[in-house]
């Protein structure tokens, strides 16, 4: 299983926070980008990102919780992105965004909040890499694991096994146990608000 640390709650500044995570051996820096339409939070500018993630040798894990993706894509685009998704419930075209992001060369992925149907995704789950299972409701950190998005895990991997799986929201070192079948696991208050980030990671593994 994958680990991807998102650094939106933590003990020190977000650039300092990406320089911790650097240190450990998780394979993705999530970022968050909420644009305060979809959710009711704004975080940071594109230029933010940027200047927080720069020096990471890290793979970045997009999750963009914003009305308008395309916004955003180009740039992330530019950095050391694998990963760029976006909600199906912030879109009313998803197959646009998705060879938008693939015209770039980045895998594309995504996301749904805890009461949206996984049947939904179906007609998209050939043309994307991830899906982003949200375990909790997108727009804050810190929130209590929903254990219905177990069911989704197991439902996505019988419709299609090669797709990677992503969970995000409350995941610390007792919800884990419930998220074995998933493929990466998305953590942020549970590792960067401790004293030994690796620690945390090892623990998750």
């Amino acid at each position: 299983m994958k680990i991807s640390v998102s650094f939106i709650k933590s003990k020190y500044n977000e650039k300092d926070t990406v320089n911790l995570i650097d240190k450990t051996d998780a394979e993705y820096v999530h970022v968050d980008l909420m644009d305060g339409k979809f959710v009711e939070h704004k975080n940071y500018t594109v230029n933010d990102i940027k200047n927080i993630v720069n020096g990471t040798n890290k793979k970045l894990d997009v999750h963009l919780m914003c009305k308008n993706p395309s916004k955003y894509i180009k740039d992330f685009a530019s950095l050391n992105t694998e990963y760029i998704t976006f909600h199906l419930e912030a879109v009313k075209n998803p197959d646009e965004y998705i060879k938008e992001i693939h015209s770039y060369g980045i895998k594309c992925g995504i996301s749904i909040k805890p009461k949206t149907n996984i049947e939904l995704l179906k007609p998209y789950l050939e043309k994307i890499e991830q899906v982003l299972v949200m375990s909790v409701e997108p727009g804050a950190g810190g929130q209590k694991f929903i254990m219905d998005s177990i069911l989704k895990i197991e439902s996505l991997k019988k419709l299609k096994n090669d797709l990677i799986i992503s969970v995000d929201g409350g995941i610390n070192d007792k919800t884990i146990d419930f998220v074995q079948a998933a493929d990466m696991v998305v953590s942020g208050s549970y590792i960067c608000l401790s004293d030994d980030y690796q620690a945390q990671i090892n623990k998750l593994r």
